[in-house]
């Protein structure tokens, strides 16, 4: 029998924690039955709100992540988890010592520094906007301004790709391929822009698309989950990337940011 591990993880920020979850559930993954307890603290600026936290750190003892960039900050909390036992890490100094380093710099200690509002800022707001304005086939007049439009059949985690991209920087449109509805001639004809075909087994789309309607309380066993139309409806979606010569990607098994990486890499041959 396998026993789930589980621990407490106390997250603490100066910031919107973002990071830290990112680096906690990535490393997590690396381990077999580990649920970490996560206990999140995100905009700690101030002596007082750090010690309302160390008070929880206090009450459920564990690891504790942080990104601090005030050193008083820094150094009470360190010192006070040293006191109850429970191991700190800074997660982003590895990364700003390496820099440092190679570029002979100092560190400027900028709280939030990856969120300023700068002009690329404003354009990641901008390229999420056009993700959801061109979602599900909408839109269609201007899809060539697009950097690149997901194609594939419905329930192929086209719109949360397309909006993770969107906050890369990245123009993405999607267009859902319905059995009997023609695609828009811009993405057929030769001055289209990027298109890429999503891929997914039989298997796996029946799966997720009877998980979709038991949560909108609607039968299961329509045409729309049915293995005999999904098998055909992914056919045709197969022979039309084919026919097109569009790049495609399996998402199968993919996560939605493993599918927008493979999808960035195609961009960038695409350009190159």
């Amino acid at each position: 029998m396998t026993f789930e591990t589980y621990f407490n993880v106390h997250l603490v920020s100066d910031s919107t924690g973002e990071t830290l979850n990112a680096v906690m559930r990535a490393a997590c993954a690396q381990f077999d039955n580990v649920s970490p307890l996560e206990h999140n603290y995100y905009l700690v600026r101030s002596p007082r709100q750090l010690e309302r936290v160390l008070k929880e750190i206090e009450g459920a003892p564990g690891l504790v992540f942080y990104t601090i960039s005030d050193e008083a900050l820094r150094g009470r909390l360190e010192e006070r988890c040293r006191e109850l036992g429970s191991p700190t890490l800074p997660v982003i100094d590895p990364a700003v010592d390496v820099l440092s380093r190679y570029l002979q710099l100092k560190s400027a200690h900028k709280v939030a520094g990856q969120y300023h509002l700068d002009a690329e800022y404003f354009q990641r707001i901008e390229t999420i906007n056009y993700a959801l304005q061109h979602d599900d086939g909408q839109g269609t007049s201007n899809l060539g301004e697009a950097d690149v439009v997901l194609v594939g059949v419905s329930r192929t985690s086209k719109t949360p790709t397309c909006v993770y991209l969107g906050n890369r920087g990245i123009k993405a449109a999607n267009i859902p391929l319905v059995p009997g509805v023609e695609l828009p001639e811009i993405v057929l004809g030769p001055n289209a822009p990027l298109v890429v075909g999503l891929k997914i087994s039989p298997d796996r789309l029946v799966q997720i698309r009877r998980h979709r309607l038991l949560s909108l309380n609607e039968q299961a066993d329509t045409v729309y989950a049915d293995e005999d139309a999904v098998r055909e409806e992914i056919t045709q979606a197969n022979r039309l990337f084919v026919r097109m010569k569009w790049p495609t990607i399996d998402v199968s098994r993919r996560s939605v940011e493993e599918t927008a990486a493979a999808i960035l890499n195609i961009i960038q041959e695409h350009q190159r």
